[in-house]
């Protein structure tokens, strides 16, 4: 576990205040906001242990997808000026979107042309995440990425995604990068050593069984990690992805505050936390994508970031 995870005691299941914070992640690239909070809070296993979910506060929900305010559409009264868009975002940079690449590997078919060809070496790119899906939003989330063509790296529950597979193969034909998120949502830093093996392989299985493809990344609930998590990642060939930018989307449950949060922080080669479970947050999305566009960023998965597949084992929050 990390330092400060170790310090802090773990959040209970029915807790709404904040987790343990990993060491790790306020350890981004120079020039970056470092990350002030973690994932969302660990929410009760519902459906029949089928699904992870995390409690949303009541009333909470949006519609449309141009994002929020005037023109926009989203959630009432949580608008960034101006921020509404509706149609097909244009002014986006995105990399040739593909029907089938979706993890990489070695294990896996050669991908197509185009797909990691960016350069961010010296292009702006910026690597959008959502974590603790697949739930409903994400659907809505996929059609919003869809219509500005645009690619982010999805960190799947597994439990979830054996609940959603059919939500996991259409996140797997929109291009986007599949990882590993844990079973349970557990914070993997306290578990033995058996069950973080356990957490990370059922999840690997999960998406493996809905799209052919396994998993090269993880992201450990609340940033928790250690040796024992390392090393569990490392044999299931997982490289753990932490973050740079993290809005407390978890936390505030505001689409303007959200999409404020995320621009103003962002800088090139950042890894952006989001949580695709949030209404909100979905409604967020479609602002941060057409200002970050604006701004001259180009929208990669976590693996095209680094332009290589990341090292098995090790933590990294940005590029």
């Amino acid at each position: 576990m990390s330092a400060s995870a170790a310090s802090t005691p773990p959040v209970s299941a029915s807790a709404a205040s904040t987790p343990p914070v990993s060491a790790s992640a306020a350890s981004g690239a120079a020039g970056a906001v470092p990350s002030v909070g973690v994932p969302s809070p660990r929410g009760a296993l519902v459906g029949g242990e089928s699904s992870v979910v995390v409690p949303l506060p009541a009333g909470a929900g949006a519609a449309g997808d141009g994002g929020f305010g005037a023109g926009g559409g989203g959630v009432a009264g949580g608008g960034v000026p101006g921020g509404g868009s509706s149609g097909g975002g244009a002014g986006v940079r995105f990399v040739s979107p593909v029907s089938v690449w979706a993890a990489g590997g070695a294990e896996q078919e050669e991908r197509p042309e185009g797909v990691g060809k960016v350069d961010c070496g010296r292009r702006k790119c910026v690597a959008l995440t959502f974590d603790d899906g697949p739930m409903g939003a994400t659907s809505r989330l996929l059609g919003i990425l869809e219509r500005r063509r645009v690619r982010v790296t999805f960190f799947l529950v597994g439990r979830n995604a054996a609940s959603h597979p059919e939500i996991v193969r259409r996140t797997a034909a929109g291009g986007h990068e599949l990882a590993n998120h844990s079973d349970t949502h557990t914070d993997l830093g306290a578990a033995s050593s058996r069950k973080v093996r356990d957490e990370l392989a059922r999840t690997q299985r999960a998406i493996r069984q809905a799209t052919g493809t396994t998993p090269t990344l993880m992201r450990p609930p609340y940033g928790s990690t250690d040796g024992t998590v390392a090393a569990a990642a490392k044999r299931e060939g997982l490289a753990q992805i932490l973050w740079s930018v993290d809005p407390l989307d978890w936390q505030v449950r505001d689409a303007r505050t959200v999409a404020q949060r995320v621009v103003r922080r962002t800088r090139p080669g950042d890894i952006v936390l989001l949580h695709d479970i949030h209404p909100t947050t979905v409604a967020a999305t479609p602002v941060i994508i057409d200002r970050l566009a604006a701004n001259g960023y180009t929208f990669v998965t976590v693996t095209e970031l680094f332009g290589h597949r990341p090292q098995p084992g090790r933590r990294y929050n940005s590029r």
